[in-house]
């Protein structure tokens, strides 16, 4: 992968009930792969949404990938109430 810069129009469609677009070139070119994880960032004021592949982390040993996913739902799930806890 190169310094190269890829300029790219697509039109938002609809994919069931949400919307999106397809750039499955743009994501080759950085190896992302299906299932990969990315991070995303509105920024509403520049017009602007900023995707970036994702570091992986080694699990440590014991912890499996099925574990971080209910974790991270259970977190999810009970996000508001976390935060409550916080601030007492």
């Amino acid at each position: 992968m190169g310094d190269k810069v890829i300029n790219m129009e697509r039109k938002v469609t609809k994919f069931g009930n949400s919307l999106g677009l397809t750039m499955t070139e743009a994501l080759k070119q950085v190896g992302l792969e299906l299932g990969d994880s990315v991070h995303i960032h509105v920024r509403a004021l520049d017009g602007e949404i900023v995707i970036r592949k994702a570091n992986k982390a080694e699990l440590p040993p014991g912890i499996s990938a099925d574990f971080l996913e209910t974790l991270s739902e259970v977190i999810e799930s009970y996000d508001d109430t976390l935060k409550g806890l916080k601030d007492r």
